[in-house]
């Protein structure tokens, strides 16, 4: 399902829904934090996807995004207290209409949008990925891989 892959991309999507915010930038690169406890139940699954999301997002979402994800020419993906990911979409976005209750929202747009010159282009583990990434380097507690059947679990804003 397109939309399971969606949710991996969820820093893409976040950009796309307007202008950078001109708040200061993070540091270069987004760095996750050491992965939840939980997170060592599973054999390294989580880490590696955060490991695979950081390296995509450097390579499919840092040009728009910004390497920290401070936004340059499109949104800031992370930050969620300087305006990352807001549960309704900038009023002069281009790209995004929903909102961004979980995680599946997000990934949700981001299939269908980004990148914005070739939308769900990536497959379907490389959205999960970003997601999971940029969702991480958020502090959104991500205590296993994530992915279409636990994505609307992860609650960014409640309705």
């Amino acid at each position: 399902m397109r939309i399971v892959a969606i949710v991996c991309l969820a820093s893409v999507v976040v950009a796309c829904g307007g202008g950078g915010d001109g708040a200061s930038p993070p540091p270069a690169t987004p760095t996750p934090g050491p992965a939840p406890a939980s997170a060592a139940a599973e054999p390294q699954t989580f880490p590696e996807q955060v490991a695979a999301g950081q390296k995509l997002y450097g390579d499919k979402c840092a040009s728009c995004h910004g390497a920290g994800g401070e936004g340059t020419r499109a949104p800031r993906v992370v930050g969620l207290d300087k305006g990352a990911l807001p549960l309704d979409p900038p009023a002069s976005s281009k790209y995004r209409k929903n909102q961004f209750h979980t995680a599946a929202d997000v990934a949700e747009f981001a299939v269908k949008a980004m990148p914005p010159m070739a939308p769900g282009s990536l497959k379907e583990s490389e959205y999960w990925s970003i997601l999971a990434f940029d969702l991480h380097a958020n502090g959104v507690d991500l205590p296993h891989k994530l992915d279409a059947s636990n994505a609307k679990e992860v609650v960014l804003h409640k309705p």
